[in-house]
């Protein structure tokens, strides 16, 4: 079996945990594990790596400033955790589709860690909804991007829609949520209901119901699909935002009170 040096490791490697490398650095069996660790502090001393956070590292490309330079966020949250997927706003914002950019950048992960920073971005881990935690079809809707040679897992589209109207504090606010999900031009309906009936949550499935019924004519909606959603939607009024129970127009079919910037898409601009 082929040797492989560090750098060459590092070269294929922008971001990588120490257990991938610690995996191909012993995979021939001619290699001390002591050594592991070592091999990684001297690469940090010369410069070559950076430690974001104790077990991950960024590599620093030949002729590059440690200082200056500037490592792949999406790359770092991706290798965060071994079970990593970019989600809610960041990844649409990875997918091209947000409506502007944050310095946060959000991941599921069955792991407990903390929010850690690198330079002016916080990379935060949020725990995989519970219902689907413990469902075999947990990975449902999630796809594999390529991004500097490396498979970074991010929800889709789909899933993506739910998941921020179901916990819009990762959204970054209404008007960032519905500005982004505007950006997405077509979606696999039939998955986004199933999906969103799985999470067992009335106020999320009216809140879905509720976009596509707006969205009806850009998003291809047919009745069957706002029918299966209005079926689960809730038994009597409920506000939009849980913590703000106050105002918004009763949108009844949907036993909702929405915002009315919400039902209006009106967010404050001078035309």
């Amino acid at each position: 079996m082929k040797t492989i040096t560090p750098s060459t490791f590092f070269q294929t490697h922008p971001v990588f945990r120490f257990d991938e490398f610690r995996h191909a650095y012993l995979i021939d069996g001619r290699r001390s594990e002591a050594t592991v660790g070592a091999v990684l502090k001297q690469h940090v001393a010369a410069g070559n790596l950076i430690n974001l956070r104790r077990g991950l590292y960024a590599h620093v490309p030949p002729g590059s400033d440690v200082k200056d330079f500037h490592v792949d966020v999406f790359l770092v949250a991706s290798r965060a955790t071994t079970d990593a997927v970019i989600a809610y706003h960041s990844a649409l914002q990875m997918l091209g589709k947000a409506h502007s950019l944050t310095n946060r950048i959000t991941y599921l992960t069955g792991h407990r860690t903390r929010t850690f920073a690198v330079g002016d971005v916080d990379i935060a881990p949020v725990f995989f909804p519970g219902v689907l935690a413990r469902s075999k079809d947990s990975d449902d809707g999630i796809i594999e991007e390529s991004r500097a040679g490396l498979t970074v897992r991010v929800t889709g589209y789909e899933r993506t829609m739910v998941d921020m109207l179901a916990s819009p504090q990762h959204g970054g606010g209404w008007e960032e949520t519905w500005r982004s999900l505007e950006n997405i031009e077509f979606v696999d309906l039939d998955f986004v209901v199933a999906y969103a009936l799985r999470l067992k949550s009335a106020l999320t499935v009216a809140r879905l119901g509720f976009f596509l019924e707006q969205h009806r004519d850009e998003l291809l909606v047919e009745d069957r699909h706002l029918e299966a959603l209005r079926a689960k939607s809730p038994k009597h009024p409920t506000y939009f935002e849980r913590r703000q129970r106050q105002g918004g127009r009763l949108v009844s079919h949907w036993n909702l009170f929405v915002p009315e910037n919400i039902v209006t898409r009106s967010w404050g601009e001078v035309s």
